[in-house]
């Protein structure tokens, strides 16, 4: 058996709009943990998605497989197609990269 397990995950980019505050915020955790800012945002959703019961819930439901997808995805050309050009549905966003360039810096 092998001493390490590698969990090897699809990521993707989405653009999402936050409060200025809150994008200040997920920089100094990112900061204090030593970490990525697309990191500390895709634990801390991860955590609150698990830690929800009524989420889980809701999960369990038919209504959760018929949410609307709001997310702005952006993906990156696959074997020479377009991106415009696949006609594939995108799944659910597994990781989410807080647009920084919507506030202005410091």
């Amino acid at each position: 058996m092998p001493l390490l397990e590698i969990i090897q995950t699809h990521q993707i980019t989405a653009s999402i709009r936050l409060d200025e505050s809150t994008a200040e915020q997920i920089d100094q955790y990112a900061s204090f943990l030593h970490a990525s800012a697309d990191e500390v945002v895709d634990k801390a959703l991860a955590y609150v998605f698990a830690k929800d019961r009524e989420f889980q819930e809701f999960l369990r439901t038919p209504a959760a497989a018929r949410a609307t997808q709001s997310l702005r995805i952006r993906r990156a050309p696959q074997n020479g197609v377009s991106a415009e050009s696949v006609a594939n549905p995108v799944k659910p966003a597994k990781a989410v990269e807080a647009a920084s360039e919507l506030r202005p810096r410091s």
